[in-house]
């Protein structure tokens, strides 16, 4: 079947939290057979590697598991856009998740592009950061910066203030922009997000933002390579 949208999810060491993570996105499509995701194992020493068979198991025709050797965050999201058949393309860190409302609307939007033969090469949409254990959320929109409810190009573009910053974690490219794009994401390394969401960017001559509040971004994860004690020391070698 024709896939609207793929989902890619690096997965490192993710055992305890890929569940979450996947479990939002099948809930918020209501388990929708035009949406695939790929669960990218990155050489992972926990259950990672299990559990990503066990859901393509549980749900196959809609979730892949895709194993490779370590290689960091920036090649398990290449291995995903490698084998990503969905036209819309978006990465979802294994311990962060979508908000199943938002999703809900981001397809609805989607297919109704794909009804109408309307080409959007980014579609952009709010995050918010998810302090868990201090209980606090932060959400991160762009109104008044983007038109919204309609296709827009560049000269259609406001001002952004210097918090509305765009993060991997609110576009969603085309596949066929990315692939185009040939991204250079190097190994090992933190902070490749930066590349995946720049990069492309000059190559879109389409956008679309929605206001809603789809990805959830967890941040204060012990250990986790991108949190605000470390925010210092960008571009630092890592095997995660």
């Amino acid at each position: 079947m024709h896939k609207v949208i793929t989902f890619g999810i690096p997965s490192y060491n993710a055992a305890k939290d890929m569940d979450h993570c996947i479990t939002s996105i099948l809930e918020g499509s209501n388990y929708a057979t035009d949406i695939e995701i790929i669960i990218v194992d990155d050489g992972s020493k926990d259950e990672t590697a299990a559990k990503a068979d066990e859901w393509e198991a549980r749900y196959p025709g809609i979730i892949r598991a895709v194993h490779q050797e370590n290689g960091g965050h920036g090649i398990a999201v290449l291995s995903g856009l490698r084998e990503a058949h969905g036209t819309y393309y978006k990465v979802v860190d294994s311990d962060d998740w979508l908000d199943g409302a938002a999703l809900s609307t981001m397809l609805s939007i989607l297919r109704g592009f794909e009804e109408r033969d309307q080409r959007v090469d980014l579609f952009i949409s709010n995050y918010v950061y998810e302090k868990v254990y201090e209980g606090t959320h932060t959400a991160i929109g762009y109104k008044f910066a983007l038109p919204r409810k309609k296709i827009f190009s560049w000269d259609q573009i406001g001002h952004f203030r210097p918090d509305q910053n765009l993060l991997m974690h609110s576009l969603c490219y085309r596949t066929d922009v990315l692939r185009e794009s040939n991204l250079p994401m190097p190994a090992h390394t933190f902070y490749v997000d930066n590349i995946y969401a720049y990069v492309p960017l000059p190559r879109c001559k389409t956008m679309y933002y929605a206001d809603i509040d789809l990805y959830r971004y967890f941040i204060g994860r012990e250990g986790q390579s991108v949190n605000e004690a470390r925010w210092s020391s960008a571009w630092v070698s890592s095997s995660a």
